[in-house]
């Protein structure tokens, strides 16, 4: 086991990396940050803000030397710098595992080889490879294997000729056509998995998206019990093929009342966020526990809850002047947690908050949650 006061090192510096940090605080490790931005929301608060490349030789050394553990907060730090500091210091999730979850293609092969339920798919590395794609994969949707991310990097392609266009202009990205499903809705699995392999899941969120950005997550999930657990096994199995130590994030879509699995984050997520409020212990202190070889805890949710992702939108007026958004109107609502970021610059699209609407009877707090999300202008 890893124990307090020891130091902790984050790669990346976003939101989740700043929750990571809080909470490694309360359990009284110190937490160094590294990424490249100066005002990143974990840095800010960090003990050691390493302002550098995720592949910077210095930064890296100084890690190795004085840092007790690493983790990330996002699956596109470069895998050989997990793998370089996992040769000195213990790095969950591995290199391997970060690897598979952050490239398209790895991950659609890797679902395929292992049996999980996934759509159909096609690698596309040449425009021959649309031509001679399978017809059921239209309408579609064409993904960059690499740095997508809020619906970034993907086009909804209707037909063969759509796809080719929409390829083009990937400049010969490596990609991935999905076929598009009909969808009953869209949930999510959130684990943590230690070193023995036990793993411990929290509630299935069902989640919404607006722009390919979440928006609301409302837990537990409005499915039926059957399929909820279903969607729980085949998490803890993707973990534990993937020898994963740390938290998961598996996202599925619900189509024709069966479960298919979207895509994997290799650390919490958004849509786990709703755990700092609602449940017996956040998806970030699992974190800090599997990385630091502590017992899991066995969370339950103590309310239901809903929550509602804050966009840079909402900083900005009607005819597009800036302006701070009138927080009272939130903090006026009982059961309400706001939840802001400390990022220095909002823009459309950018996550800069969330809330969580905390309850007793689901169609409550989502109908509180709705009101605010009004009240705030979204939508």
């Amino acid at each position: 086991m890893i124990l307090p006061p020891a130091t902790l090192a984050m790669l990346g510096g976003g939101q989740l990396g700043r929750f990571f940090v809080a909470t490694a605080h309360e359990m009284g490790y110190a937490v160094w940050v590294l990424d490249p931005d100066a005002e990143c929301p974990a840095g800010r608060i960090a003990d050691r803000h390493l302002c550098a490349a995720y592949d910077d030789a210095h930064a890296l050394a100084e890690i190795a030397e004085h840092c007790a553990a690493v983790t990330t907060e996002f699956e596109n730090v470069p895998a050989a710098t997990l793998a370089s500091l996992a040769a000195k210091i213990p790095a969950h999730p591995s290199a391997g595992a970060v690897g598979v979850c952050q490239n398209r293609i790895a991950e659609k092969t890797f679902l395929r080889d292992n049996g999980f339920p996934h759509g159909l798919f096609a690698v596309v590395l040449s425009d021959a490879d649309i031509e001679a794609a399978n017809p059921d994969l239209f309408p579609g949707i064409l993904k960059v294997a690499r740095f997508g991310y809020d619906g970034k990097g993907q086009v909804v392609v209707e037909s063969r000729e759509a796809a080719l266009a929409a390829y083009r202009t990937f400049r010969g990205e490596a990609a991935v056509l999905e076929k598009r499903l009909v969808l009953d809705c869209e949930v999510s699995v959130v684990l943590a998995r230690d070193a023995q392999g036990q793993t411990r899941c929290f509630p299935v969120a069902e989640n919404q998206h607006t722009r390919g950005i979440l928006d609301v997550s409302i837990a537990p999930a409005r499915v039926a019990a059957a399929l909820a657990d279903e969607a729980r096994d085949i998490a803890g199995r993707i973990a534990a093929k993937l020898g994963y130590i740390g938290v998961l994030a598996v996202e599925f879509f619900v189509s024709g009342g069966r479960v298919f699995v979207n895509e994997m984050a290799p650390r919490p997520h958004n849509s786990g966020h709703y755990t700092l409020d609602a449940c017996t212990a956040s998806q970030y202190e699992q974190q800090v526990r599997a990385l630091c070889g502590l017992p899991l805890h066995n969370p339950r949710a103590h309310s239901v809850s809903v929550m509602v992702n804050l966009l840079g939108d909402c900083w900005f007026d009607a005819v597009g002047e800036a302006r701070e958004p009138d927080w009272n109107a939130l903090y006026a609502v009982p059961n309400l947690k706001l939840h802001l970021y400390g990022k220095r610059r909002a823009r459309p699209g950018r996550k800069m908050g969330h809330f969580t609407v905390v309850g007793d009877r689901l169609d409550e707090a989502l109908d509180t949650a709705l009101a605010a999300r009004r009240e705030m202008g979204i939508g």
